[in-house]
């Protein structure tokens, strides 16, 4: 029942949807590469890419995870009074370490992730910068302890695939629990030269990079992979969810016992209207981030599939009013805007 919640979308179709699971599984994927898996042309794939990406329905951005620099990541609750909640929240959209950024109806509260890659910059925003701003009235600070891997990434297009076409794809590497190196990783100038631009378009070609960095294109392509292989450097991909027929996002908030949180947390990981689990700290210890049809689905997600999970004392829901950003880019009258 819940499967077919989410598979009734007429905007893209399957060879759409093929294309973004292979882009959720490898973004870098070479077009003729991914073409020879689902049986296309290259070009009808960079057709078919340029068309999602020019009407503002997907964003391939290359990302930091700050935990391997030292840095955790964590979720920001703010409160605002309401003249000025839309304000505020465009102007936390604009801060480059801030994602995820939406107004709730829970009461004008502006949630958003965070991810600093200072301690300086992180006082910066929660101790200065935020605090002080005239509109906010409230703040409350969660940070992650564990986000929960998902089987299969959201979308969750893995049905459109055969098993020998998903052995083709290869898994995708997985950013929430990085395996290497035991020290701390240092970027470099070249570094962060490179990952701006991938922040921009995760896509961007190698020779590109290889002028922004002054290193030749088999040291770009060398030092991505290994970034990638220690944790620092993963690639996302933002949706215009509601072009793509999905009206409803909430946050949920919950209470589990202690004893059963991971086994909670592995349960929900496998529910296909999850985007974003996981566990934090503060007065509620896991949160999770829903795309639903409506809000029928919501409520028929909530009673029926996290109702009959035993360990959750607590559920707090939250819909999202109106989303501001997602990873790297703005939401623009329901569009992706890419920022400058």
């Amino acid at each position: 029942m819940f499967e077919e919640e989410l598979d009734d979308s007429s905007v893209l179709d399957v060879l759409d949807k093929q294309i973004v699971h292979g882009l959720v599984t490898d973004a870098r994927i070479p077009f003729a590469r991914l073409g020879a898996i689902l049986g296309v042309s290259e070009q009808t794939v960079a057709r078919r890419y340029r068309s999602l990406r020019s009407r503002g329905m997907i964003h391939v951005a290359g990302q930091v995870n700050t935990v391997p620099l030292g840095q955790p990541r964590w979720v920001m609750r703010i409160t605002s009074t309401p003249a000025k909640a839309v304000a505020l929240a465009e102007s936390l959209a604009r801060l480059p370490e801030l994602s995820w950024v939406s107004l709730l109806t829970s009461g004008f509260e502006i949630m958003c992730a965070g991810r600093t890659r200072s301690i300086e910059r992180r006082d910066e925003l929660l101790l200065r910068m935020i605090p002080r701003a005239s509109s906010v009235v409230g703040l409350t600070v969660h940070e992650v302890m564990r986000q929960f891997p998902f089987p299969e990434e959201w979308p969750r297009y893995d049905r459109f695939f055969t098993a020998e076409q998903l052995r083709e794809l290869g898994p995708r590497p997985p950013m929430w629990e990085p395996a290497g190196p035991e020290t701390q990783v240092t970027l470099s100038r070249e570094d962060e030269a490179m990952m701006a631009i991938l922040a921009r378009d995760g896509r961007a070609p190698y020779a590109r990079l290889a002028a922004a960095t002054g290193w030749s294109a088999t040291r770009v392509a060398r030092r991505m992979s290994e970034l990638v292989e220690y944790g620092v450097l993963y690639f996302d991909l933002d949706f215009a969810l509601q072009l793509m027929g999905y009206t409803c996002r909430a946050v949920l908030w919950m209470r589990v016992d202690p004893a059963r949180l991971e086994e909670v947390g592995k349960a929900i990981s496998e529910h296909s209207e999850v985007a974003y689990l996981a566990a934090i700290t503060g007065p509620t210890n896991l949160t999770a981030s829903l795309v639903c049809r409506d809000n029928a689905h919501l409520y028929r997600y909530v009673t029926e599939r996290l109702g009959a999970l035993p360990g959750i004392r607590d559920i707090e829901v939250a819909t999202a009013l109106r989303v501001f950003k997602q990873s790297q880019t703005l939401v623009d009258a329901q569009k992706l805007a890419v920022l400058p």
